[in-house]
């Protein structure tokens, strides 16, 4: 059965959006996010300070899609309003490891007593922190901040040892919203 159904998003104050076709342009204090959305056969349009997607006979999957579109989009407003901050923290029982990030590139040396360096590429539009043991992921993409932040519990993964006995890791403490 279909319906009209329509989504409206508000943009509050001090942050700015731009729609061009299936472009969306979200600009705000802490920087902008900019995204290409397939929207299929629905209406993607602003008007005043909101953002309204939806159809005039709407089906039960193009409502799925509306939802998702609308949740990507609050992610960006609340991305440029304040950054996406994930904390993973560097841990270690046997081989002092350490962590230097240089330029776009993160390398973690010694772990577990290795002597070639793992090292991963950090995506445009992240930050990254490192005080002592405590790592910092910060971005306006929220994305982007939990696919770096992956990205580092990932290149220390244990494998073909025992878990229990091998404990060393990058592993995530906070995540946006709560904590783990």
């Amino acid at each position: 059965m279909r319906k009209e159904l329509y989504k409206k998003i508000e943009i509050p104050a001090g942050i700015s959006a731009e729609i061009e076709g299936t472009i969306v342009k979200i600009t705000g204090p802490e920087g902008e996010n900019t995204r290409n959305f397939r929207i299929g056969s629905l209406e993607l349009k602003k008007s005043g300070n909101e953002i309204s997607i939806g159809r005039k006979k709407a089906t039960k999957n193009e409502k799925k899609l509306m939802n998702t579109i609308a949740a990507h989009i609050k992610n960006m407003i609340n991305g440029v309003r304040e950054k996406f901050e994930y904390e993973l923290k560097a841990v270690f029982n046997h081989f002092p490891m350490t962590i230097e990030v240089k330029g776009r590139e993160v390398s973690v040396k010694n772990f577990l007593g290795e002597k070639i360096p793992r090292k991963i590429s950090i995506p445009l539009g992240v930050e990254i922190e490192i005080n002592g043991n405590v790592i910092k992921v910060k971005s306006t993409d929220r994305e982007l901040a939990g696919q770096a932040a992956a990205n580092l519990e990932n290149v220390t993964r244990i494998r073909l040892r025992d878990r229990r006995v091998f404990q060393d890791g990058i592993f995530m403490t906070k995540k946006p919203g709560r904590d783990i």
